[in-house]
């Protein structure tokens, strides 16, 4: 019984023109060595199984052959022939440098170079995967490769070009092998099934040689395997389930789908496609894969950019005509953010899910969810809700041109609009707050705005007043609820300063006050300066990519006025429209962390020189000089400038 033997070492070249996808750079070989131009050391480079090694056994094998043939072929009839087909060739030597691959493997080499050849002209050495030598091994080869002698022809061959050292790169002639198109290995493959007797559907030998990724080897082995299952029948289905590939057919139903927003039918196909055990990462690269290949084949340019047979494109091509361009831009780039989250995704089939149901949802005439469409995603209603009315309250004038507002069940009327009192124009504009709510600092009474407690119907509700630090929410008060209609005058901030301060109490009329609901109590609790620092540092670590933020906090450390307030200077405006935009979270961040409600910041733009914590190493060393009689001294006495 003859022994078996693969495709991929059956049908290797054994000639140049027998040598697959490199036309050009074989024709350069063949013509080298017809006007005997022929370099001492090749490079040749490229992916895995495109046939570098075999190039380098054909070129060895020419330029020893005796009696060449017109077309620049070795004859196969020569003494040196007959040696190297029979694998006894004394004139050829192969090291394989993935296994040999250090300095005395490389000395055993040069040692070799020195014998001269004993049939033929050349001695030719084929390392393979030159890039596995290590430094020491490069380096001790560089001299030999640089000057061997003239009988002598290094033919390096690698897939790592980029793992060569330069000084190894710069004594050899390069060549880049490029990948075999999926056309040249159907080809190929059709010759070999015709040699071997076998009949092969074009579509699964394209199957196969997509599957090859470039590589002739590859495909070899992919068709002996193929061949194997489907005994010498090679069809497009035996094909498929053999090689676990994905059918189009899926996503061509799936583009269905797409087309006519069928989000549920799409969920389906992909639980027949996981069922066939297809991983989803696969399956989402599969179609990302498929929709750029419906771009190219949109346009007749660019249909060569379809690695596919003439059947295939014009099916494809026709499928590609039936969707707009935009709606695969998009489906492509919902893929590739799919890809790209699959990863840290921690439900991956949700993921995928998602992903297709907004690819379904893009030519939806509501793709923004307005819902418009038979048949399309309806609207997403919003999950926002309008807080329920208190009960109506009635008005009633109150002393000073302030409101108080009191709530009767069986009563309905609009709530009464508050005064709003304006301070002076660098002075923080306060509000008048319930008496429950006061502490006193310095013979002051300063009150806190805080989400409100509105009591029950049958009480009476506390006097409301406007504050203008409203607008900063739960840090400098909480705005009345949508039933409350308040009117503001507009409030001018000074360029140079602002303040969070709480709204200080107006007085309020003893009766009011006594009759006035029951408020939530103001935390009062203490803390100590370093305290407050270590909170202050806590609140720049909470934020570690605002770096202005971070800057004007570590230089601009609040100093205490009086109480529980505190002011803090910064440099210049950028630093002030900073401060201005963190300071709902940071003074409520200050609160919760200090247990204190009192505790009030205002911010001022420093209008003088600048603050010692801006100072440059110049700035620095000159008040030291002004400051320091002994430094002064020492420096006059050296005579010495600063710099």
């Amino acid at each position: 019984m003859e022994n078996y033997i693969v495709s991929a070492r059956k049908y290797r070249p054994a000639t140049f023109d027998s040598v697959v996808g490199q036309k050009a750079l074989t024709a350069t070989l063949k013509n080298a060595i017809a006007t005997h131009r022929l370099a001492h050391s090749y490079l040749f480079c490229g992916s895995r199984g495109v046939g570098k090694t075999s190039c380098a056994r054909i070129f060895a094998k020419t330029i020893n052959c005796s009696n060449p043939t017109p077309e620049g072929e070795a004859c196969n009839q020569c003494d040196s022939c007959r040696a190297f087909n029979e694998g006894n060739s004394l004139n050829i030597i192969e090291l394989d440098a993935a296994s040999n691959n250090g300095v005395d493997d490389i000395r055993q080499l040069v040692e070799q170079v020195q014998i001269p050849p004993s049939q033929g002209a050349y001695r030719v050495f084929i390392v393979d995967e030159v890039h596995m030598l290590s430094p020491a091994a490069f380096n001790a080869f560089l001299k030999t490769l640089e000057e061997p002698p003239s009988y002598v022809i290094f033919i390096l061959a690698t897939t790592e070009k980029h793992k060569i050292i330069p000084t190894i790169l710069s004594r050899c002639q390069i060549y880049d092998f490029k990948r075999i198109t999926v056309r040249d290995m159907i080809d190929h493959l059709a010759y070999v099934a015709s040699q071997e007797g076998m009949t092969a559907d074009p579509a699964a030998l394209n199957v196969i040689a997509r599957k090859a990724d470039g590589a002739m080897r590859d495909a070899l082995s992919i068709f002996d395997q193929v061949a194997a299952s489907s005994r010498g029948n090679i069809t497009y289905q035996s094909a498929i389930e053999n090689l676990n590939v994905l059918d189009y057919n899926y996503y061509n139903k799936l583009l269905d789908c797409f087309l006519n927003g069928k989000v549920l039918d799409t969920w389906l196909i992909y639980k027949e496609i996981r069922d066939r055990g297809f991983d989803s990462h696969f399956f989402i690269n599969g179609l990302a894969d498929y929709m750029r290949d419906l771009m190219v084949a949109r346009d007749p340019s660019t249909m060569v950019l379809l690695e596919a047979d003439d059947e295939a494109r014009k099916a494809m091509a026709a499928t590609a005509a039936k969707c707009p361009p935009e709606f695969i831009y998009k489906a492509m780039n919902l893929c590739n953010e799919a890809d790209l989250n699959y990863r840290a995704a921690s439900n991956k089939q949700f993921l995928i899910e998602l992903t297709l149901a907004k690819i379904c949802q893009l030519l939806s005439p509501s793709p923004d969810n307005s819902g418009a469409g038979e048949g399309q995603l309806q609207k997403i209603q919003s999950a926002t809700s309008q807080p329920q009315a208190r009960p109506a309250a009635t008005t009633h004038p109150a002393a000073n041109h302030q409101q108080t507002v009191s709530q009767h069940p069986a009563q309905t009327a609009p709530v009464a609009t508050p005064n709003v009192h304006n301070a002076a124009s660098q002075q923080p504009v306060s509000a008048p707050q319930p008496r429950s709510g006061m502490v006193t600092h310095g013979g002051g009474q300063t009150g806190q705005n805080h989400p409100s407690t509105y009591p029950p119907a049958t009480q009476q509700a506390p006097t409301v007043a406007a504050s203008p630090s409203a607008s900063y929410g739960a840090v400098a008060g909480t705005p009345p609820p949508p039933s409350q209609s308040a009117t503001k005058r507009p409030l001018k901030r000074p360029t140079s300063t602002f303040s969070i301060n709480p709204a200080k109490a107006s007085g309020q009329n003893a009766a009011q006050t006594s009759a006035s609901a029951t408020v939530q109590e103001l935390r009062n609790g203490l803390y100590s300066r370093e305290q407050l620092n270590k909170v202050w540092q806590d609140f720049i670590k909470a934020h570690p990519t605002e770096h202005i933020l971070i800057n004007t906090m570590r230089a601009s450390f609040p100093a205490p006025v009086e109480g529980h307030n505190y002011k803090m200077m910064v440099e210049n405006d950028m630093q002030l429209n900073v401060i201005d935009q963190v300071t709902p979270s940071l003074l409520k961040f200050i609160r919760d962390a200090l247990e204190n409600d009192h505790f009030t910041l205002t911010v001022e733009l420093n209008q003088g020189a600048a603050s010692p914590h801006t100072w440059n190493e110049r700035d620095v060393l000159k008040h030291m000089v002004e400051n320091i009689p002994a430094l002064r001294g020492f420096i006059d006495d050296l005579g010495l400038t600063l710099g």
